[in-house]
């Protein structure tokens, strides 16, 4: 499995190698990257859709967040420079899965992966999270920590997410979500945002980021070796 690695100091900068793991997984080789991208607030296709979307950017700059337009849908999500992103493509095609099968897989690695460093999550949400969707990690009982997309085409398919790890991070995360999503008329509930920490893992971006990498290389779309890309700067 390839594995991407390294930081970029802007957010548009940190999108680049995207390509190049939907170009990995189409030459049939499953790539990965997890990392923490720059401050920002990466808003979606169907927010763009919306008569509020000018007013949330604004409401995104204004609490200190550059603003990110995302080719894809979903709704807008925060970043803080410690929240983690995570992406993995595989090849597609016959005999290769369905959307929903990936989906699947992609949310029980990832459960499991926190699962062993002692975080209490499930799948689901609460009411009125951040990034609503179907495919997410919650704390048991508590704040959603992770929320899925998945992107397909032809030959390959992207399966990404975020995931907040720092105990710090929900209070950040939810003060620029919730104008962000009042200018979207999107409901958001500040208390529906939880953290790694809070469900008893560790308070640690790169302890959690190495450990979900090594779930995706060791899981069903690996092969336990590492072929090791360097993008952009540093040792993420």
């Amino acid at each position: 499995m390839r594995v991407y690695r390294g930081e970029f100091s802007t957010p548009a900068a940190d999108r680049a190698p995207t390509a190049d793991l939907l170009a990995s997984a189409a030459d049939g080789v499953p790539a990965v990257r997890v990392t923490a991208p720059p401050r920002q607030v990466a808003f979606g296709r169907r927010d763009a859709r919306e008569d509020g979307f000018d007013r949330a950017k604004r409401a995104a700059r204004d609490a200190g967040f550059p603003v990110v337009e995302r080719d894809v849908g979903g709704r807008a999500v925060a970043y803080t420079g410690s929240t983690l992103s995570f992406g993995v493509a595989v090849p597609t095609g016959e005999g290769r899965g369905s959307i929903g099968a990936r989906y699947d897989v992609a949310v029980e690695t990832l459960r499991d992966a926190l699962r062993d460093l002692g975080a209490d999550v499930v799948r689901g949400e609460p009411p009125a999270a951040f990034c609503p969707g179907d495919h997410s990690l919650r704390v048991a009982n508590r704040g959603k920590i992770a929320g899925l997309a998945q992107r397909v085409r032809a030959d390959a398919a992207l399966v990404a997410g975020v995931l907040v790890v720092s105990a710090a991070d929900p209070e950040a995360i939810a003060g620029v979500t919730g104008p962000v999503y009042d200018a979207l008329d999107v409901p958001f509930d500040p208390e529906s945002v939880g953290s790694v920490a809070d469900a008893g893992g560790p308070d640690d971006s790169d302890a959690v980021a190495h450990a979900v990498e090594d779930a995706f290389v060791d899981g069903p779309w690996g092969d336990g070796e590492r072929r090791i890309v360097r993008v952009g700067g540093g040792d993420a």
